[in-house]
């Protein structure tokens, strides 16, 4: 049942987050008496069923820009296809002018990406922290959904090797009330706390990882907690769950980058071997 309710939770939030990316509505701007902005975004519109990397979008936007150069809406949606297609250059240099014009609207996205495509968590954090100290709501979820923009700043806290501050973040976060489980949020929290020698805390959190979406990786990881507290017959029991559900498909998998405390069978295997000659 909480399985299920995670999946709706998820696509309802990737729902919202589809919605909020879209485009806009034009008529707000005209309500608003922003007549540039409004005709900046019927230009835009005249994208609407051409392919990211085509002439025909990227000229509707550059017509937009045209009108209004500070409608950042513009900014981030040509920048799309720079990101897609591996040209990072250009795609920071757009996005930081749609961050400059509509901070409270991009920050989310320019910092999600740094931490997710660049490793940049340094710049993440800023981007994350900036836009929480500019908007009293909550700041949101990563556009593919799967986190919620505290919880990918503590992941990039752990990357720069903070990860006592980490886990602080990630239990406020789970002190909101609006908090819903994420579907790995646990499963990094067992592993930071399994990285500080945390055993029992790092076994409690893996338990609730398994109630909420039990991965190949939370096997491992939990196989490897009672491994450190000696216990072969959980150790190797894990590690035997951990091998069929990696077998199943049943892991974290991301066809762009390396999720975060991502494992691989060969790691399974080799644990297993050294747990079968105890």
């Amino acid at each position: 049942m909480k399985n299920i309710l995670s999946i709706l939770c998820l696509f309802l939030c990737l729902l919202i987050t589809a919605q909020l990316n879209g485009q806009p509505n034009c008529q707000a701007y005209k309500y608003f008496g922003d007549d540039l902005k409004y005709e900046a975004c019927i230009a835009a519109e005249k994208r609407a069923g051409h392919y990211q990397f085509s002439k025909e979008y990227q000229i509707a936007l550059d017509q937009a820009l045209a009108i209004d150069s500070s409608f950042a809406f513009a900014y981030k949606a040509k920048s799309t296809a720079y990101l897609k297609s591996g040209d990072f250059i250009t795609w920071i240099a757009l996005m930081d002018k749609a961050v400059y014009y509509n901070p409270k609207e991009n920050l989310d996205y320019r910092g999600w990406c740094r931490f997710q495509f660049f490793n940049d968590y340094e710049g993440a954090i800023k981007d994350l922290e900036l836009l929480d100290s500019l908007v009293d709501y909550d700041i949101g979820h990563c556009q593919n959904g799967f986190y919620h923009l505290h919880i990918a700043r503590a992941l990039c806290y752990k990357s720069m090797g903070q990860k006592e501050k980490a886990i602080s973040i990630i239990l406020e976060q789970f002190k909101n009330p609006t908090h819903y489980a994420g579907l790995f949020d646990y499963l990094h929290l067992g592993v930071l706390y399994l990285e500080t020698d945390q055993y029992q805390k790092a076994i409690e959190a893996f338990k609730k990882q398994e109630q909420e979406n039990d991965l190949a990786e939370n096997r491992y990881y939990i196989a490897m907690t009672y491994k450190k507290l000696n216990n072969k017959k959980e150790y190797l029991g894990n590690l035997t769950v951990a091998l069929k559900k990696y077998s199943d498909g049943v892991r974290l998998q991301d066809p762009y980058v390396e999720q975060k405390d991502k494992i691989y069978l060969s790691q399974i295997k080799n644990e297993l071997e050294i747990a079968n000659k105890l």
